[in-house]
């Protein structure tokens, strides 16, 4: 019996090889998709329980296509920008623009009116309001 499991346990591990596996967009994704799942069997309309659990299944497919992608650079690059987006959604003491001459993301302190923002990469000064 337990050559089975380990038999079984290397097969997945060969499986897996080369894929991205899972992170915490996908983490985010899953946890969504389950939580739509669960709410849709609260909902007295048959038409929104549908829709919810048509949306609980895209989400599903995409956390799988994710964890199963062999782009193993591209999943990062999104679960960057997730992130990147998250920290700016927990940081509520600082404003984020974008300079206007090489792009780069500038973070201010909110708060202090309209003031001079200098890029830290191409010494570009504009002004925003914070």
């Amino acid at each position: 019996m337990g050559g089975f499991f380990w038999r079984l346990r290397q097969s997945l591990r060969r499986f897996m090889t080369g894929r991205y596996g899972t992170d915490r967009l996908n983490m985010v994704i899953l946890i969504t998709g389950f939580a739509t799942s669960f709410g849709a069997r609260f909902v007295p309309v048959w038409q929104v329980t549908l829709a919810m659990t048509l949306v609980s299944y895209v989400l599903l497919i995409w956390a799988m296509f994710r964890m199963l992608s062999r782009n193993t650079y591209k999943r990062y690059q999104e679960n960057r920008k997730f992130l990147s987006f998250w920290q700016h959604l927990r940081d509520r003491e600082h404003k984020y623009y974008r300079c206007p001459k090489c792009r780069q993301q500038v973070r201010v302190p909110k708060g202090k009116g309209k003031i001079s923002i200098s890029c830290p990469k191409c010494r570009e000064k504009f002004i925003r309001k914070t």
